[in-house]
């Protein structure tokens, strides 16, 4: 046999950090070996996985058909090593999380907690960043699985669907609009007026609110674009303007009174969260009672459960 796990391990390191030298720390050994155990494996498959482009490896197609398989084998050797494992099957469970900012600010932490309550030995690792990272790092596997809160348009990735989640408007209680909210339902005119503070292009909550206000208020007159939405709910609450956020990201203020659900016009506007995974992804038996356990989750005031069967 040409192959060795060794080598598939060191090209799935070189394909997450892009270069022999970074790759040579994540699988602690010198960036001569690294490259050589690169250089062999290439020669025994007898193609190229990686154009070279200065100092940095960028995966080829032949590299990213070789992927799947590679961590397929890899995660096999894993499993055969947990069977054996001196305190039993399934001892430890290693997952990489990388989840969108609304999931992974404000809903994983408590999905974490209370998965360690039932698997007291789960490691897990969680990266945030908005929906287009977290998509990304999934296409690329780099991470085991993502939490996302907007639309996934990659036909590379398996989407589960998980919550339905409550977006509110929200305002200052001071705001004009917050004090004319007060007296009776706001018209679209006036919250087509008013100054919005939105997210970043690529943000699951933008294009989640987009599509929800846009049928209704097609017509913004003026918005902020602010990179989080921790940013955005605390501008809202010095009385910069107003916003449109997950329930979850402003219950705290709304409960102290900072911030006050606005009454308007527009129905009840929803997203949907879900999980996704590479559709060539083998999911390892902790992986897949990772997700199980989320599909079960109590999900919190304002979320809402919606389990129903994947679509790649």
């Amino acid at each position: 046999m040409r192959l060795t796990l060794r080598q598939l391990q060191i090209f799935h390191a070189v394909v997450l950090r892009g270069t022999t030298s970074a790759a040579a720390t994540h699988v602690s050994l010198s960036q001569s070996a690294t490259s050589a155990a690169l250089n062999e494996l290439e020669r025994g498959l007898g193609t190229r996985l990686f154009d070279r482009v200065g100092k940095r490896l960028l995966v080829n197609d032949s590299g990213r058909a070789l992927l799947p398989a590679a961590l397929a084998v890899l995660e096999g050797a894993h499993g055969i090593e947990d069977m054996f494992d001196a305190d039993g099957p399934g001892a430890s469970t290693d997952l990489t999380i990388f989840a969108s900012t609304t999931i992974g600010n404000y809903l994983l932490p408590r999905v974490f907690a209370r998965f360690r309550e039932v698997n007291a030995k789960a490691r897990l690792s969680l990266q945030i960043g908005n929906t287009r990272d977290v998509v990304t790092a999934v296409r690329e596997f780099g991470t085991d699985l993502g939490f996302i809160e907007g639309p996934c348009h990659s036909p590379d990735i398996t989407v589960v669907p998980w919550l339905h989640d409550e977006l509110v408007i929200v305002a200052a209680p001071t705001h004009p609009l917050a004090l004319a909210s007060k007296r009776r339902r706001l018209t679209k005119t006036q919250l087509m007026g008013a100054l919005w503070l939105l997210r970043e292009a690529g943000s699951g909550t933008r294009e989640a609110v987009e599509q929800a206000l846009m049928p209704h208020l097609p017509n913004l007159e003026s918005t902020m674009i602010l990179a989080s939405s921790e940013a955005i709910k605390n501008a809202v609450a010095e009385g910069l303007g107003v916003s449109c956020l997950s329930f979850a990201v402003v219950q705290d203020l709304v409960a102290a009174k900072r911030l006050v659900v606005l009454a308007t016009p527009l129905p009840t506007l929803t997203r949907r969260f879900s999980l996704i995974h590479h559709r060539d992804k083998v999911l390892s038996p902790a992986l897949r009672g990772f997700v199980a356990y989320c599909k079960s989750f109590d999900a919190p005031r304002g979320q809402t459960k919606m389990i129903t069967r994947s679509r790649t």
